[in-house]
């Protein structure tokens, strides 16, 4: 007789799971089988909307501007040549000296005894030369005798003149108009020839000392007007009167100098002033600054929409900025300029134009 099978609850479980697997499995791959898979839909690319508007170049007056130093047209020390005591002092600190006026006299040393002296002797070589000479003619005196009279002449000649510059050495004077702008002695004081007497500066016209980069340097040329601005807010006209032709090797900078009239003898000299040059008139563009970006090289730029509505990246030079905006060149003379959505385009996108404001 047949024993009858039997199973446990756990037993009957995991054939009926394996069972309902094989099902799942079997349908899956038959369906796979039956259809093929749907096809992926790709997004179409959307076209990027911006916002521009239109900018005309205008002329504009560069300025090419540095920092100066304002120094006196011309300075000289005036120096003593003879040895002496200051006996009169004859121009003071800041007064004015004309060419020519004496500013100090010192002693005189017996200097006015060796100058009559010099004067006598040459009289005298003079005299004895004269009646060499008419002997001379009667063959009673040799060539030899009368060309050492001739000698003695010349030497007494040389010191009557060096008599005469010791004694006007005594009074130094006023090589040009100027002010007297420092006194290093007083009466009774003693000087040695090289001592320090006075300082003179003419500061009616000025000079302006500054350094030019030397990728600025080619828009300069002589003449060109320029206006000086000093610390205190006061101004100045100048010309632009020398460039020199070759860079510091130092700074890569050229040395110019502007020549500016003093009339009212304003002391500024030796102060700092802000130079600005005046260079001839270029096409440029007025923006705002915040629509200035940097390309992948770290060129500074605008973004426009040529005519395809593709967009262009201009590199620019900025020439100036403010608060009322900046000025800039390397525009078309008439430029479509993206003022919203720059930073989502890049050259050669084509945009769609939200609003275009004339």
């Amino acid at each position: 007789m047949l024993k009858k099978l039997s199973f446990s609850p756990v037993i009957i479980a995991v054939i009926l799971a394996v069972a309902l697997l094989l099902w799942l499995f079997s349908g899956d791959n038959y369906s796979a089988k039956q259809q093929a898979p749907a096809e992926q839909q790709v997004p179409k690319a959307e076209i990027a909307v911006v916002e521009t508007e239109w900018s005309d170049a205008k002329a504009y007056q560069a300025t090419q501007v540095a920092q100066g130093q304002v120094m006196p047209w011309r300075s000289v020390s005036i120096k003593a040549q003879q040895a002496g005591t200051v006996e009169a002092i004859l121009k003071q600190q800041g007064e004015r000296a004309k060419q020519g006026d004496k500013l100090i006299k010192l002693s005189d040393e017996g200097r006015a005894a060796s100058l009559a002296q010099a004067k006598a002797n040459l009289v005298l070589r003079k005299s004895e030369l004269d009646s060499a000479r008419a002997l001379g003619k009667n063959k009673f005196l040799s060539a030899t005798e009368l060309t050492r009279l001739e000698s003695e002449l010349a030497k007494a000649q040389a010191e009557l003149t060096a008599a005469e510059l010791a004694v006007t050495q005594r009074e130094p004077v006023a090589p040009f108009d100027a002010m007297v702008d420092r006194r290093h002695i007083e009466i009774g004081s003693l000087v040695q020839p090289g001592t320090e007497l006075m300082q003179l500066v003419q500061i009616d016209k000025l000079k302006v000392t500054a350094q030019v980069p030397q990728q600025h340097v080619s828009a300069l040329a002589l003449g060109q007007h320029v206006s000086l601005r000093l610390l205190d807010g006061r101004k100045l006209d100048g010309e632009l009167s020398f460039i020199s032709y070759a860079a510091d090797t130092a700074t890569r900078s050229f040395y110019i100098e502007v020549t500016a009239e003093n009339p009212e003898l304003w002391r500024i000299a030796g102060a700092s002033a802000t130079v600005e040059i005046a260079l001839d008139a270029i096409q440029a563009h007025h923006i705002s600054p915040a629509l200035l970006s940097l390309d992948n090289s770290g060129q500074l730029g605008l973004s426009v929409v040529n005519e395809q509505k593709q967009v262009e990246f201009y590199p620019v030079t900025l020439l100036s900025a403010d608060n009322d905006g900046a000025w800039v060149s390397g525009l078309p003379e008439r430029a479509q300029i993206i003022t919203q959505g720059a930073g989502f385009v890049k050259t050669g996108d084509t945009v769609r134009i939200a609003g275009a404001k004339a």
